[in-house]
């Protein structure tokens, strides 16, 4: 059963000795429309976790499928909503004297769009568990998390120009629900989706590595690891071999080693740590 909005207001009541605060997190279930003409008073950080979204700011309109998210800076007007039905976000909201000075050590001092790949190094519904079973009166622990959090954003996630990423994400669109539609076809290839596009495969290539910084190959690889890391934890009864068969691989060996070399633990290792 999905929980319903959970908010935790994380401002401390000394808040002003920190050098950096968490305000607030929070991962809200059925996300409602948000018009903010004289925008957020702290810096704020909204990632889609299902579904997708569209947000407007700075004369820009961004979609935000899962794999993206916004850092906006204070009082930058904006708006966002979902596209999709049911969108659920994560948010994060922090300031403090220090957060202008690390945002700039970091290139991250501007409202920016970013994406990561299938599987961010970072986990807002974790900090979130954590942190609501903490008694951070003073919020120290909330402040080191925002700073861990901040500098893995910098390292790992990739900021976008909006703009032209709106319009790769729209030529792509079509072989992206594709992959995501056919991901239990073993024979799903690179020709194929090419030619759905009307490209060549050379072309398509370029897109997907404009885009997300990876071939064709490699995205739907990480896609078809990030279902079966679903599947072994969601379906307990499966065995590796079916779940191989349910995400694309033609047997469970050649699973099983390529699922080893992107974790680093096997199918059964990874079902345990669930």
């Amino acid at each position: 059963m999905i929980r319903p909005h959970r908010r935790l207001q994380l401002t401390p009541f000394q808040e002003g000795s920190l050098p950096l605060f968490a305000e607030s997190i929070g991962h809200n279930t059925a996300q409602e429309p948000i018009n903010r003409p004289a925008g957020f008073p702290h810096y704020h950080w909204i990632e889609t976790a299902v579904g997708e979204g569209r947000i407007r700011f700075e004369g820009r309109t961004l979609a935000l499928p899962p794999g993206s998210g916004v850092l906006l800076m204070p009082h930058i007007p904006h708006s966002y909503e979902s596209t999709s039905g049911l969108w659920q976000t994560m948010y994060l909201t922090f300031d403090g004297p220090l957060a202008p000075v690390l945002l700039r050590s970091l290139d991250m001092d501007r409202s920016a769009y970013y994406r990561w790949e299938a599987d961010k190094p970072w986990r807002l519904e974790a900090l979130l568990e954590k942190l609501e079973q903490t008694e951070d009166v003073f919020g120290l622990q909330a402040s080191s998390e925002v700073y861990s959090f901040l500098v893995t954003l910098g390292k790992y996630g990739k900021p976008q120009s909006g703009g032209a990423f709106s319009l790769l994400l729209e030529q792509l669109r079509p072989a992206l629900q594709a992959m995501d539609a056919e991901l239990a076809d073993p024979a799903l290839g690179l020709e194929e989706l090419a030619e759905r596009l009307r490209l060549s495969s050379r072309r398509l290539s370029e897109l997907f590595r404009r885009a997300f910084g990876l071939s064709p190959y490699a995205y739907l690889l990480n896609l078809r690891i990030r279902k079966a890391k679903e599947l072994l934890v969601g379906q307990p009864e499966s065995t590796v071999a079916a779940i191989a068969t349910q995400v694309g691989f033609r047997d469970a060996s050649h699973f099983v080693a390529t699922f080893r070399k992107r974790t680093g633990l096997t199918p059964l290792q990874y079902r345990r740590l669930g």
